[in-house]
């Protein structure tokens, strides 16, 4: 079955960085539009980082462009993100979302992570 697993969250300070892995399992990766979605305590989900494609071509939300990149590794399937510049505005549970069969799929979704970002 699907299954995607977020790991690298942790606490840390403003100005600090932190990397999140998202290994998958369960279905083709490098045919899966693989996203990063992030929720606040009392906010709605948000995208803040995903492919465009099943290729790489990415994009982000204004709230984190210029500070936080997408990556992903076909042979590992694993997607990252990684947080540089961190605000206590980011903080949040992040989740990573894949769309397999080059976005034509369902989502699925990992459990989530926890970012807190304070001093």
């Amino acid at each position: 079955q699907v299954q995607l697993v977020e790991s690298g969250g942790g606490l840390v300070q403003p100005g600090g960085s932190l990397r999140l892995s998202c290994a998958a399992s369960g279905f083709t990766f490098s045919r899966s539009v693989m996203s990063w979605s992030r929720q606040a305590p009392g906010k709605e989900r948000e995208l803040v980082a995903w492919f465009t494609s099943a290729g790489s071509t990415t994009n982000y939300a204004d709230s984190v462009k210029g500070r936080f990149t997408i990556s992903r590794d076909n042979a590992k399937n694993t997607v990252y993100l990684q947080m540089n510049s961190l605000k206590p505005e980011d903080t949040a549970v992040y989740y990573c979302k894949a769309r397999p069969n080059y976005g034509l799929g369902p989502d699925y979704w990992g459990q989530g992570t926890q970012v807190t970002v304070s001093s």
